[in-house]
């Protein structure tokens, strides 16, 4: 493929030669956090999967508010989750969208946006409630197994000799053990004591994949010069480990961290959904949709909410998981369009040019 040039150039028959040049061009004078910084920003889907994700953790814990270990904050909603008020037409959702000059009832929210439940809790306020319990559980989840899944891997690819095998046979047993089942046994058995006591279970059993990552980017890493001279500088294992390798390797740890994160919200839905996870008085997404399975084909609105708010948590952390995964790895690269690739094949031709004129001229 080649690109033709202005007027007494010649054409380029390596277009990689002008990408090359676009990409050292946007990137001179920058750090390395400042690169991947910009190539983040630059990825639509994950903004607009970080603005999503922000709405619903506001909307969520400002609407109803929220009890944390005896701390409780009031919200700005009508209803609770615990309230139980008189059902109003048959519970069906008050909200309307649709404008009347196109049949509708108009722009209105109502009492009951999201309907009511067969007792007549809001479906509104229990749908925050999940919500707020369903984003505990990703997040302690996602702690728990990145810093268990990164210290093993870190100490299995590092020290190899007997360390990696004792850890990674561990790893196997872990992994052959079916994950939904686990969930469901400590679910059933740790599930009345909260939700952030199931997160951490949870966790527990669900850093496998990452510890083998990190494990295969320590036994590359552990090889290279810089890790050499610290070597020779007296550094020690811990500072060689931390200090030296493990911010190499904080791209792949990220991106498999978001991606243990939706992984687990969606285990946590399946978990409830079955009758295995969050336990009453209290409520997640899942249980909510558990919670009135018998009504599916009568009353659909109490599963619509619920479901869409799993499905966009789960597809917000994904795509920002993707976001990481372009920003962090230099192998993926913004395609040009075909003009800044002719006017970065033109500037190559004109420097080649001056350079052979300036030859000449000696």
């Amino acid at each position: 493929m080649t690109y033709s040039v202005p007027p007494g150039g010649e054409e380029l028959d390596h277009p990689i030669e002008a990408e090359n040049a676009i990409e050292l061009k946007e990137i001179e004078g920058l750090s390395q956090a400042q690169i991947v910084r910009r190539r983040f920003f630059r990825h639509k889907g994950a903004m607009i999967s970080i603005f999503v994700l922000a709405f619903i953790i506001v909307l969520a814990f400002s609407s109803v508010g929220f009890d944390v270990m005896g701390f409780k904050t009031p919200g700005w909603w009508m209803w609770t989750w615990t309230q139980i008020p008189e059902v109003l037409d048959r519970g069906r959702p008050t909200l309307s969208l649709i404008p009347e000059w196109l049949g509708g009832s108009g722009f209105r929210i109502g009492e009951h946006p999201f309907g009511q439940d067969e007792v007549g809790r809001d479906i509104f306020a229990l749908t925050m409630r999940g919500t707020q319990q369903s984003l505990m559980i990703l997040v302690v989840v996602g702690i728990v197994a990145t810093v268990i899944g990164t210290t093993l891997g870190a100490l299995s690819g590092y020290y190899r000799k007997w360390v990696d095998p004792v850890i990674m046979r561990f790893t196997d047993i872990v992994i052959t053990i079916p994950l939904i089942v686990v969930g469901a046994v400590l679910g059933r058995t740790f599930g009345e004591l909260g939700a952030l006591v199931l997160a951490v279970i949870i966790g527990l059993f669900t850093w496998t994949g990452l510890a083998r990552l990190v494990r295969a980017e320590f036994l590359s890493l552990r090889e290279r010069e810089f890790v050499d001279a610290a070597r020779v500088a007296g550094a020690s294992d811990r500072r060689i480990m931390f200090r030296h390798i493990l911010p190499n390797s904080i791209g792949v740890i990220i991106v498999n961290a978001t991606l243990l994160m939706a992984a687990a919200i969606l285990l946590e839905a399946a978990l409830s959904f079955l009758g295995y996870g969050v336990q009453s008085p209290d409520t997640s997404l899942g249980k909510i949709i558990s919670d009135n399975q018998a009504a599916f084909s009568t009353r659909p609105w109490l599963f619509w909410w619920p479901g869409l708010f799993i499905i966009a948590i789960a597809l917000c952390i994904n795509f920002v998981g993707d976001g990481l995964r372009d920003a962090f790895d230099p192998r993926q690269k913004r395609v040009p369009s075909d003009r800044a690739l002719r006017t970065a094949a033109a500037r190559l031709d004109r420097g080649r040019h001056n350079d052979a004129v300036e030859r000449e001229g000696l």
